[in-house]
């Protein structure tokens, strides 16, 4: 079963602490930033980068009384069920794993970007600044998702299998998911997830919005979200539709052969008119 992530954006603070866990996770180099860099609010950086693989977005959203609240979400790769990104990937550089995480090669990378123009979630960044570029974002903590066995000890202390069982649990979460201290980030299989969502709007249906994104985006992601506003005021793309957008191109290329067969076609059944004009004409001198 594919696995994926519930964001509930009602109970992120904005700590950024899954922010810091991604920087510290994947070894990233600091950004240079500028406080207030984008207008309106703390949230820093401005974006997603090569070096900046999560985001903490801030957003004021104005509520029922007319006054303003700060709501918080989350931006990475959405690891779609069907990815534009690998699709549009000439040598087969990105592709999506039976955990859900879709995961790029830099050895195979050519550096043509298709897939930075391709993702509908804007996601994909590139190492503009580098002699030798590759494309950057979020892994989904594929490597630590694979995880392993328990080790026997720690700190030199023995383990039971209580200890064991409980160790391996949290060091197989990608590390955003461990780093949230209030329950807002949920990592699991998909389809428990989206059981896990559909339960808390019908407890609490005036304190969600009845929407879960990624559910149907796009033709589906790994990335599950909550909130208790218009996902529109938190900056989320609401044309994608329920299509992914690699069917499309799949309807296209499977018409190619028609197509070609039919221009043939008419391609012969032109050369035999002239042909047959040619010999008529010929007769008739």
């Amino acid at each position: 079963m594919s696995r994926g992530v519930l964001v509930d954006t009602t109970l992120c603070t904005g700590c950024r602490g899954c922010q810091v866990a991604c920087k510290q996770q994947n070894k990233l180099p600091p950004e240079e930033t500028t406080f207030f860099a984008k207008a309106g609010g703390y949230q820093n950086p401005a974006d997603l980068s090569a070096r900046t693989y999560s985001l903490v977005t801030f957003n004021e959203v104005e509520n029922k009384n007319g006054h303003f609240d700060w709501v918080f979400a989350r931006r990475q790769c959405m690891h779609c069920e069907e990815p534009s990104c690998v699709s549009a990937c000439l040598v087969g550089a990105l592709s999506k794993t039976e955990s859900g995480a879709v995961v790029y090669d830099e050895t195979k990378c050519i550096g043509c970007r298709y897939c930075l123009l391709s993702c509908p979630f804007g996601v994909p960044s590139f190492e503009w600044e580098k002699t030798v570029p590759f494309v950057r974002k979020c892994t989904f903590c594929f490597t630590r998702q694979a995880g392993g066995d328990a080790p026997a000890t720690v700190n030199g202390k023995a383990l039971d299998s209580e200890q064991r069982a409980r160790h391996k649990e949290t060091q197989t979460k990608p590390a955003c998911t461990k780093a949230c201290h209030t329950g807002a980030l949920m990592f699991g299989e998909r389809e428990e997830l989206l059981v896990e969502a559909r339960n808390r709007i019908r407890k609490n249906p005036k304190r969600y919005v009845n929407h879960i994104y990624g559910e149907k985006e796009a033709g589906g992601t790994s990335w599950l979200y909550l909130a208790g506003v218009s996902f529109k005021k938190l900056g989320f793309p609401m044309h994608l539709g329920e299509r992914s957008f690699p069917s499309y191109a799949k309807a296209a290329k499977d018409g190619v052969p028609h197509v070609m067969l039919g221009v043939g076609a008419m391609l012969g059944g032109f050369y035999w008119y002239n042909q047959r004009c040619a010999e008529v004409a010929k007769k008739g001198e």
